[in-house]
């Protein structure tokens, strides 16, 4: 941990539940946008945002962790804190802030002074608990991925919304600005790509990877069945996609990355392809971000679904990448306001199927023209509420663009509702099962943009 060096009047809080998001918040540090660490206390506090984060990976023992927390000053388990409270559960009443803050001020050593949250996802717990705790305190927030390109999930209380600083961002789509928080004029500022390469680089520093032969191919696990977005089956089915697309590609040597939460049987599934298709498998049984793998293992082509990785692998490494199964996803997800639909419509757009081998897609000249416009659409079907200045854009682009292929980024009900383009004309509706409910719909939103 850092040490305290004269004098300390402000303290930060930062906020974290994945180690890419505190390689994010130690590149941001690295690079100056937090001020010099002499000024302030730093407190890293640790996250476990899973269903039941006794059975998932810490990440205090994940590869690199010690070296991002030698940054701070101290590092607090906040599942610790507040237990027997689930972390994206509790809220603290707004009565009881006060003695909580206190409790934590003395605890944490902050001090009396000014305090600096620093958080993901600032519309859920743990984020919305500490903006309750120390309702006095500026906001911070940084993305912790794709997310941000995407609106903000839910509206959040002006005692919250006001105090928003800034949201931090990697540029993992060179140009494509976020929609996160913009409706509140939230300024987005880049965390520069160079600082965070400086950090991927840090945490790979000294870790043994050797796999022989030396896999071309990563192929990055998500977990979509904890999600109930498919079903163990048919996502075992899509990593079994990736390994058939990676070896038609020519790779004969392939790691595969499940996620953390992932069950072990993922590998059988993957064993028997692989014996099938003649292609060397290793299954990566270390918890480790996939960066790491990146900078250890330099492979030629990464395999997802609509990993942030994916992205990252091409900002940052200049890998070509290639996706499976996103149209499948998609029209899976429900509800259609979901946050994943933004990641999934911007890797679906960008990124080449498998079958084409891969690209390295962020070096592609047109690629923020192409897909700005289609994620500003998807944005405001998603919450057109709280962006009406998009839909003048977003029915051009549909007038212009929605066809058989562009039709999987949207609903036809939401259309419809929306009285936007592509949507089912009135008398159609009306033949429909819960016509009724999808008519009255559309007038609220009609009675709302007026």
């Amino acid at each position: 941990m850092g040490e305290h060096t004269g004098v300390r009047t402000r303290a930060q809080i930062f906020e974290v539940s994945t180690l890419y998001g505190a390689a994010t918040l130690a590149a941001s540090l690295d690079a100056g946008q937090f001020g010099p660490a002499a000024d302030a206390h730093r407190v890293l506090l640790v996250s476990g945002n899973s269903g039941t984060p006794e059975t998932a990976a810490r990440l205090q023992d994940m590869s690199g962790w010690a070296r991002v927390a030698s940054r701070f000053d101290a590092v607090v388990d906040w599942n610790h804190t507040i237990r027997p409270h689930h972390p994206s559960g509790w809220t603290p009443a707004a009565a009881d802030s006060p003695l909580w803050q206190r409790m934590f001020r003395a605890a944490w050593g902050l001090g009396s002074g000014p305090i600096d949250l620093v958080v993901e996802s600032v519309h859920v717990s743990p984020a919305r608990a500490l903006c309750t705790i120390f309702a006095d305190a500026s906001v911070h927030v940084y993305a912790d991925g794709l997310m941000s390109y995407g609106p903000t999930r839910e509206k959040l209380p002006q005692a919250v919304a006001c105090r928003i600083q800034r949201l931090l961002h990697l540029d993992l789509v060179p140009g494509l600005r976020p929609l996160l928080l913009s409706e509140y004029e939230v300024p987005g500022e880049l965390v520069p790509t160079a600082a965070f390469r400086a950090v991927l680089e840090e945490l790979a520093r000294g870790e043994e990877l050797v796999v022989e032969p030396r896999p071309t191919a990563v192929l990055l696990g998500q977990y979509l069945a904890a999600l109930n977005i498919l079903t163990v089956d048919e996502e075992e089915a899509l990593h079994a996609r990736m390994l058939r697309g990676a070896a038609a590609a020519g790779h004969r040597a392939v790691l595969f990355k499940p996620h953390p939460t992932a069950p072990a049987r993922y590998s059988k599934v993957l064993d028997k392809a692989a014996a099938d298709l003649g292609v060397t498998l290793t299954v990566l049984d270390r918890p480790m971000l996939a960066e790491t793998v990146f900078e250890r293992l330099r492979p030629t082509l990464v395999v997802g679904c609509f990993s942030t990785a994916m992205l990252t692998a091409a900002a940052c490494y200049g890998i070509p990448i290639a996706r499976v199964g996103t149209e499948e996803v998609m029209a899976r997800l429900t509800p259609y306001q979901n946050s994943n639909r933004v990641p999934l419509t911007v890797v679906d757009a960008l990124v080449p199927p498998v079958e084409s081998g891969g690209q390295v897609v962020t070096e592609q000249p047109d690629a923020v023209a192409r897909v700005a416009p289609l994620v500003r659409a998807v944005g405001y079907c998603m919450q057109s509420a709280r962006h009406p200045e998009l839909r003048a854009e977003a029915e051009q682009w549909l007038t212009a663009h929605l066809d058989e292929q562009t039709q999987r980024y949207f609903r036809r009900r939401r259309l419809t509702a929306l009285q936007l383009p592509g949507g089912f004309t009135p008398g159609v509706v009306r033949r429909l099962p819960g016509s009724t409910a999808a008519l009255r719909a559309a007038r609220r939103v009609k009675r709302r943009l007026r």
